[in-house]
């Protein structure tokens, strides 16, 4: 058992849990109930749905590379969860920094979930 991708695969599963729960809260609630037309704000719950799905396939699949060490595909899946964490921590980042917010790190904080799963991937990967 690897215990690198375990804790990554633990870690996603928590972090999908955020995702549905406060994301559905914080995100999509007010997108629902807000003034944009029917059609982008389709789209964009449709999005939260997609990435509520990826999250917990990554987490999954994180979990089962643990379990089923020693394949030859493993490292190379485990960096791509990793790779994949790693652009949406820098999809966050960048949003948040372009905004010109007070204390941007802290407004989208979501890149402080996404990065330890895909370091916790990228170790089990190596």
């Amino acid at each position: 058992m690897n215990g690198w991708l375990l804790a990554a695969g633990i870690t996603a599963l928590g972090v999908a849990a955020v995702h549905i729960v406060g994301g559905h809260r914080d995100v999509v609630r007010p997108l629902l109930s807000c003034g944009l037309a029917d059609e982008p704000k389709r789209v964009l719950h449709a999005v939260w749905h997609m990435v509520s799905i990826d999250l917990v396939l990554s987490g999954l699949a994180l979990l089962y590379l643990s379990l089923a060490d020693g394949m030859s595909e493993t490292g190379l899946v485990a960096w791509f969860v990793a790779a994949h964490f790693i652009a949406y921590a820098a999809a966050f980042l960048v949003v948040t920094l372009s905004v010109g917010w007070r204390r941007p790190l802290l407004r989208l904080p979501q890149w402080i979930l996404l990065l330890p799963v895909a370091a916790l991937a990228a170790a089990g990967g190596a």
